[in-house]
């Protein structure tokens, strides 16, 4: 099967405002909501996607002709390229009736251990419905992270025990879901963290946690300061606010802020393995994918995600020998033209 094939396996699964493109650019859903596109103006996903494809790399075939490298270490954790599922939730609500969030959830972290890369499990508001989108993890070593929104201090720290209990090796929360409708619809106290509370939070966890939704240097420097092991640049895909610049633009800024002293994660509109290698030459260390992943499982369920991910590491690798790098750490802003 071709990867167009898989899309075209996976549209009628999927809708009626996901439409499971070849491209996934934000372009066909927009500023739809609910569904997985953005608020108005509507632009920020294709923001994401668009500004990775103006990063051009510097070819350089003058070198050794070994199979590239690109095996990497996540907080203990051994995964075959630098690419994670990002953390996913209202599936019936954006994308379609053929998963709920827990047996999505659970399909997904089992088809990324099986594929050598981890998956972020994202929350709901229902407790109940989160400890079922968890219980795949205890099968598999616990190989994912939950990812916990920014919910009042004792539903977080419900959420924390179930993730400790269930063995994952990280826990992140998307403080920027506290811009997201429903959030104060559970609980009024919900929403926004000083750095004060996320070092509480951080420290009932007592595991590496992963702050999400960093867009500039001085979030991110509170981010530390609150005691995370790592963050993640991202904009919600433009869910929680429009008019935002693109993930690929703010980058360089917060990983020269940052300047190694936490692990640094991009989501938004990583599409290839081309955009992959661009992400790492800009300085992160990791990246997170999140709606091809999903009409990947809706297209043919872990043979579809199989399938994708092979496409990503083939380009990955094909992108680091054409432009002589063999391992992760020879991919630096040399490599790239542009940025």
């Amino acid at each position: 099967m071709t990867y167009k094939e898989l899309m075209d396996k996976a549209r009628p699964q999927m809708g009626p405002i996901c439409k499971a493109c070849y491209v996934c650019d934000g372009r066909a859903c927009g500023n739809n909501m609910p569904g997985p596109g953005c608020k108005p103006p509507g632009n920020v996903a294709n923001r994401n996607y668009q500004k990775w494809q103006e990063i051009c790399v510097n070819m350089d075939t003058i070198c050794g002709n070994e199979e590239p490298d690109c095996e990497c270490e996540f907080f203990g954790k051994k995964l075959k390229m630098p690419v994670m599922a990002a953390p996913l939730a209202g599936m019936r609500l954006h994308y379609g009736d053929k998963h709920s969030d827990p047996s999505y959830s659970q399909a997904l972290v089992k088809a990324c251990f099986n594929n050598g890369i981890m998956g972020f499990v994202g929350d709901n508001g229902n407790f109940d419905i989160f400890k079922g989108m968890l219980e795949a993890m205890p099968e598999i070593g616990g190989f994912a992270v939950p990812t916990i929104k920014p919910w009042h201090k004792q539903a977080v720290y419900e959420r924390i025990e179930l993730a400790i209990k269930y063995g994952a090796p990280a826990i992140a929360m998307d403080i920027d879901g506290a811009g997201l409708p429903f959030l104060k619809q559970y609980n009024l106290d919900a929403g926004s963290k000083t750095v004060e509370e996320l070092r509480e939070i951080i420290d009932y966890a007592g595991k590496p946690f992963i702050i999400k939704g960093i867009m500039t240097p001085v979030a991110a420097e509170k981010a530390i300061e609150a005691g995370a092991a790592a963050i993640v640049v991202s904009n919600h895909g433009g869910r929680v606010l429009g008019g935002l610049p693109s993930t690929c633009e703010v980058l360089p800024g917060i990983v020269k802020q940052v300047a190694g002293r936490i692990k640094v994660i991009i989501d938004g509109g990583i599409r290839s393995g081309l955009d992959v290698f661009r992400a790492i030459a800009l300085g992160a260390d990791f990246v997170l994918i999140g709606r091809p992943v999903a009409t990947a499982l809706f297209g043919d369920d872990e043979a579809g995600l199989k399938l994708y991910l092979d496409k990503i590491e083939a380009e990955l690798k094909y992108v680091m020998t054409m432009t002589g790098c063999k391992k992760l750490s020879d991919i630096d802003g040399s490599k790239i033209f542009g940025a």
